[in-house]
């Protein structure tokens, strides 16, 4: 299994990287993608992380799940980029896992991706997501869709991402492995 986390200027930290550090121990293939065009990306809190792959040097349609992290104004430039518009889209529309947290969801919004579907995200852009059905809670998976609430729920998020990648006996392992009871 392979998974794509794409990281723009402004991304939560703990968004990004509590779903990645999860996966890699799921033994899911998972490479940080930055949009801004060079390998370092700025997250929300002035921390810079150097991305695995920079997106106009990646083809990412091998992967089985793409995954879009919060953070403001993050998720404002992941919505921006139209090639992340673009990729989620045909992430979605293959039945491929798209997964967002926080206010990447608005990203779907943004492009019109996953209309109708059953979502949660950060209480501050509910109002942007008009067009699905909002059921709040931590985490939704509704087909081939997965939303989170937000940053204190990441690793939970992580959880989740893995727990449709991998089996119920990983997701055990992992949750001993990080003391999660």
């Amino acid at each position: 299994m392979k998974a794509y986390l794409l990281l723009a200027d402004g991304f939560e930290i703990i968004e990004a990287l509590a779903p990645v550090d999860v996966l890699r121990r799921a033994g899911v293939d998972t490479r940080t993608v930055s949009i801004t065009g060079s390998h370092t990306v700025t997250s929300s809190n002035n921390v810079e992380v150097k991305a695995d792959l920079v997106s106009d040097e990646t083809d990412m349609s091998d992967g089985d799940m793409l995954i879009l992290p919060g953070g403001y104004p993050g998720y404002v430039n992941l919505g921006k980029s139209a090639l992340v518009g673009e990729v989620a889209g045909q992430y979605y529309g293959s039945g491929k896992y798209l997964a967002a947290i926080c206010g990447a969801p608005t990203v779907l919004a943004k492009n019109g991706i996953a209309r109708g579907k059953k979502i949660t995200c950060h209480s501050s852009v509910v109002g942007e997501m008009s067009d699905y059905n909002y059921v709040g809670g931590d985490i939704v998976i509704d087909g081939n869709l997965i939303t989170g609430i937000g940053a204190g729920h990441s690793v939970m998020f992580g959880l989740a991402l893995a727990g449709v990648l991998t089996d119920s006996s990983t997701v055990k392992k992992l949750k001993k492995g990080m003391e999660i009871l």
